[in-house]
Order: structure tokens, then C-alpha cells, then sequence
């Protein structure tokens, strides 16, 4: 029987650039409450509730958390409720060069 579970989700670089906000609060319906809601539907919950700017592509390439704890593979992952699931993007940016340090 389906029923409802709550997450907090947290939001970084590109992921709060989309959205426009570092957190949010979540309901969703799990529809196996022995194993719970799997982390990697999650993106498409995202998507659904802030469609536009690019956020599929960013949630394509980002990594997810947990509890604090970086998920390898969100197929393997179900969430219980009360979890606090980061969206970790990739960060990009220039390397400095450290030739010109003397």
C-alpha cells in the first residue's frame, strides 16, 4: 500500500543555480514500504517539481549524498524517510597555474 515519506534535499552550485534555493523539504510516495523510495527515481521528482534551465543536465551529472555519505550507485539506494539527500554537481572551474609562483 503506497504511503508518504519526508526528505530534506540540499542544493549545490549548479543544482541551487537552477533551482534558486539551497534546500527544500519533499514528500514522496513509496509504493514498497518494505524497501522504500529509490534514490534514483529521485531526479525525475526533481524535474517534475522545478521544470526548466538546464536542471535535467545538471542532475545528469551530478552525485548524490545521503546522510552525509556519498552514494556510488543510486540503483542500489532506498530512501525511508527523514534522510537528507544532497545533489552534489560536478564543480568546474580553472586550475591555477602555479608556474608563475616564485
Amino acid at each position: 500500500m503506497p504511503h508518504a515519506i519526508s526528505v530534506s534535499l540540499l542544493y549545490f552550485a549548479g543544482a541551487f543555480s537552477a533551482i534558486g534555493r539551497a534546500s527544500e523539504s519533499l514528500t514522496l510516495t513509496v509504493k514498497d514500504a518494505e524497501r522504500g523510495f529509490p534514490l534514483s527515481d529521485l531526479a525525475a521528482v526533481i524535474l517534475e517539481r522545478h521544470p526548466g534551465n538546464n536542471l535535467d543536465k545538471v542532475l545528469e551529472t551530478s552525485q548524490w549524498s545521503v546522510d552525509a555519505e556519498m552514494v556510488d550507485d543510486p540503483n542500489d539506494v532506498y530512501l525511508k524517510g527523514g534522510e537528507e539527500v544532497a545533489v552534489i554537481p560536478p564543480v568546474s572551474g580553472d586550475i591555477p597555474d602555479t608556474s608563475l609562483i616564485t
